[in-house]
């Protein structure tokens, strides 16, 4: 306990893990897509798509970066 009777505070987190996450499942979903939209003939949007899903990738190794370095999250 502290001096003012509560419990001691967790310490602070980041949102790494979260991060980790949100790009697997941001890479899924928008490779997926534009794989259905390049059948489909939406081109356009399919390359969209699919340039989202590179800068997802990029993402998620530079977490897995920071995770190694030894950021907590």
């Amino acid at each position: 306990m502290d001096e003012d009777g509560l419990p001691p505070r967790a310490p602070p987190r980041s949102a790494l893990t979260l991060r980790l996450w949100l790009a697997g499942f941001g890479i899924v979903l928008n490779g997926g897509a534009a794989l259905l939209l390049a059948r489909a003939g939406f081109t356009f949007l399919a390359v969209v798509l699919a340039l989202i899903a590179v800068g997802l990738v990029v993402d998620l190794f530079w977490v897995v970066h920071r995770k190694r370095r030894g950021d907590p999250g």
